[in-house]
């Protein structure tokens, strides 16, 4: 749950995930008050500046921040054994199609669901890799119908 509090020029923002709070302010004061009411109604430890978050590597610079999710990607090729799999550039050719398993293997459907929602979430700090994922979740809507696969370790090696 996302919380937004602003006066004039001055903005707060505060972000909630299950346990979880990141707040910040240009305005060091606004984030001192937050942390003391906050630490009257709930045990809190601060961890300082932020720096990893849901998947999400986070580095703060004067004027920017940056926002990566090469350690998530990482481990995502480890999560699902494929340190060893051929990978495609990206984008990938808008001619591009997927094609089915000769060996028609069956396939573990949670797995796949597991791995498409792994990919669609690490589009949120990769766009470039949007329209290959988009490939890739309609070829494979089509085999968590059917028991028929693709062939596992190549179909998701992007």
């Amino acid at each position: 749950m996302l919380f937004i509090k602003k006066n004039n020029d001055e903005l707060f923002i505060a972000q909630i995930y299950v346990d979880d709070i990141v707040f910040g302010s240009i305005n060091n004061t606004k984030v001192q008050q937050f942390v003391d009411v906050m630490s009257q109604e709930f045990e809190m430890s601060l961890v300082g500046e932020l720096s990893y978050f849901l998947g999400l590597q986070i580095k703060q610079l004067n004027d920017e921040i940056l926002i990566t999710q090469a350690e998530y990607a990482k481990n995502l090729v480890k999560k699902f054994g494929l340190e060893n799999a051929k990978h495609c550039d990206t984008p990938i050719s808008t001619t591009f199609k997927l094609s089915k398993d000769a060996s028609e293997k069956s396939v573990e459907q949670t797995l796949y669901r597991g791995m498409i929602g792994s990919l669609l979430y690490l589009t949120a700090s990769r766009p470039d890799i949007s329209f290959s994922v988009g490939v890739y979740v309609l070829g494979t809507k089509r085999i968590i119908r059917s028991p028929v696969s693709l062939p596992l370790r190549e179909s998701f090696a992007m």
